[in-house]
C-alpha cells in the first residue's frame, strides 16, 4: 500500500511539473522588432491584424465582444500608431511581418489559429496562410483584397501602379502622414481614387512616416493571387458592399469575387451593406455576426 501510495504520488508531481512547464511555454515571452502582440481572453486561439496606419486599437470592439469566449491575440505593427519602428523603419514591411507573425504563432505553440485581418492586416493574413499551410484553421480577410488596384481596374498591373505607388510613397516622406491625409480628396484621381478609403477612415493612427510610405506602396503594388492556391484554409472574405447603383462599393461583390477566384477551394464572401472600408466599425453588429458564423 505504501509502495503504490508512493508511485501515485510521484505521478501526480510529475502531471503537475508538466503541466507547469506547458503553461510556461504558453506564456512565453514574445519579443519581436516588428510587432507587439497582447493577450485577451481564453478559449480557441484568433489572432487580430489591423491594417495600415492602425493599431490593435481598431479592433477593440471586436475584442470585447470575444474576448469571453476566444483566446485574442492583437497584433501591431512597429511603426504605426505610438509604436517606434523599430526594424520596420528601413527595408520592406509585410513579409517580415508576415514572418514575425509566423514566429509567434510557433513560439506560442498555438494550433491552428483563426486570423482575421483587415485591410494590409488582410494581406498579411493571406501570407501568413500561404506560407503556413495546414497550420492555419481559418482566415477572415476584411476589406482586403491580394492585388488592391485590381479592385479599382480588375486589368491593373503592377506596372500601371508603379508610377502612382511611387507618388505615394514620396508624398507622405515629404508631406507626411496628416498632410497627406488633409489632401486626400484633391489626390484621388493621382492615387487610383483609394485615398478615401486609406486616409478618411477612423483607423489611421499615423506613425512613422518612413514606415507609412513603405506600407502604402507595398500595399498599392504586392499582387499576392499567385499565393493563394498556397492556401489550404478556408477563406472568408467580408467587404463593405451598397445597393445604390451609384456608389462605388456597389460594384465590390463581382470584384471581390474575382480578385480571390484562384483559391484552391471557393472562399464564402460576405457583403456587408452600410459599411466602407472600416467594415468593424462602420457596420459593428453585422460584422461581429460575419465573425460569429466564421468562428463557429
Amino acid at each position: 500500500m505504501q509502495h503504490r501510495r508512493q508511485i501515485l504520488t510521484g505521478l501526480a508531481a510529475s502531471a503537475l511539473t508538466a503541466g507547469s512547464a506547458s503553461r510556461g511555454r504558453a506564456q512565453t515571452a514574445f519579443s519581436s522588432r516588428r510587432i507587439a502582440v497582447s493577450t485577451r481572453g481564453r478559449g480557441a486561439d484568433v489572432l487580430l491584424i489591423p491594417g495600415l496606419a492602425s493599431t490593435a486599437e481598431v479592433w477593440r470592439g471586436v475584442a470585447d465582444r470575444l474576448a469571453g469566449k476566444r483566446r485574442l491575440h492583437l497584433i501591431s505593427v512597429r511603426g504605426f500608431g505610438d509604436l517606434p519602428a523599430g526594424a520596420n523603419a528601413s527595408g520592406a514591411v509585410m513579409a517580415a511581418v508576415a514572418a514575425e507573425v509566423r514566429r509567434y504563432i510557433a513560439e506560442q505553440g498555438l494550433e491552428r489559429p483563426a486570423l482575421i485581418g483587415h485591410s494590409m492586416g488582410g494581406q498579411v493574413g493571406l501570407r501568413v496562410a500561404a506560407d503556413a499551410g495546414a497550420r492555419i484553421g481559418r482566415v477572415m480577410v476584411v476589406d482586403s483584397s491580394p492585388f488592391f488596384p485590381a479592385l479599382i481596374s480588375p486589368q491593373a498591373t503592377v506596372g500601371d501602379v508603379e508610377p502612382i505607388a511611387q507618388l505615394a510613397y514620396q508624398a507622405i516622406h515629404f508631406l507626411g502622414d496628416e498632410a497627406l491625409r488633409s489632401r486626400g480628396r484633391e489626390m484621388g484621381l493621382e492615387l487610383g481614387g483609394a485615398t478615401d478609403a486609406v486616409f478618411g477612415t477612423l483607423g489611421w493612427q499615423g506613425g512613422d512616416r518612413r514606415v507609412l510610405a513603405q506600407s502604402l506602396y507595398e500595399v498599392m503594388t504586392v499582387d499576392l493571387r499567385r499565393r493563394l492556391p498556397d492556401i489550404t484554409a478556408p477563406v472568408t472574405v467580408v467587404y463593405g458592399w451598397s445597393a445604390d447603383g451609384n456608389s462605388p462599393r456597389s460594384r465590390t461583390d463581382s470584384l471581390f469575387r474575382g480578385a480571390y477566384a484562384r483559391l484552391r477551394a471557393p472562399a464564402a464572401f460576405v457583403p456587408i451593406e452600410g459599411a466602407e472600408h472600416m467594415v468593424m466599425i462602420d457596420q459593428p453588429t453585422r460584422f461581429m455576426a460575419a465573425v460569429d458564423r466564421f468562428l463557429g
